[in-house]
């Protein structure tokens, strides 16, 4: 079974190469895909989290765990506000690289401190099998959730499910008509 930080930490490691994949891409076509992948992942993983990960640490961190959360989902918006602008950019656009290298700075930062900080302190705040059951449940939540960045969107619970739920067949269903990398689980096995 897995753990939460392992299953976040996974996430993470992905996120960080579709971003690579897009700045090594020779070609718009597959700068494109790789933008794709990129914000279907990204978007899927802030919401897991929001709704998963973060009323954890309120719940088994106290006052501190609802610190966490705050300062988290604060970072969020932000990552999901350059997300959305980074979405709607076209490979051609010489706004294209610079704003992923914006957005990957500031990512990055805040995945350190999650993996190095605010992981290990909820973990050691869980029994065995509150983490596995956790990490369960975030890789089902990413399923259901929106796979394009919202920020205009409630971003705390019950909220932020509720429109998460109303948004999320929408974007995927235009995910049918996007095209993917042909070497990941793209959302969309047509386009392999």
């Amino acid at each position: 079974m897995s753990t939460i930080s392992v299953a976040i930490k996974k996430d993470h490691e992905e996120i960080k190469e579709y971003a690579n994949n897009i700045r090594s891409a020779t070609d718009d076509d597959t700068k494109r895909r790789w933008q794709n992948q990129f914000t279907w992942e990204l978007a899927r993983h802030s919401i897991g989290e929001e709704l998963v990960i973060y009323p954890a640490f309120a719940t088994h961190l106290g006052a501190k765990g609802q610190e966490i959360a705050n300062k988290n989902r604060s970072e969020h918006q932000s990552v999901k506000e350059a997300l959305k602008r980074f979405q709607n950019l076209n490979p051609t656009s010489p706004a294209f690289l610079p704003t992923l290298g914006a957005l990957m700075s500031d990512l990055d930062a805040h995945i350190k401190e999650e993996e190095n900080d605010d992981l290990p302190a909820l973990e050691t705040a869980l029994q065995t099998a509150d983490n596995e059951s956790m990490a369960q449940s975030f890789g089902r939540t990413k399923a259901f959730v929106p796979s394009r960045s919202h920020p205009s969107a409630p971003d705390k619970p019950p909220f932020e499910t509720v429109v998460g739920l109303m948004a999320a067949p929408m974007d995927h269903l235009a995910d049918l008509f996007r095209k993917f990398p042909d070497k990941t689980a793209s959302p969309n096995p047509s386009t392999k």
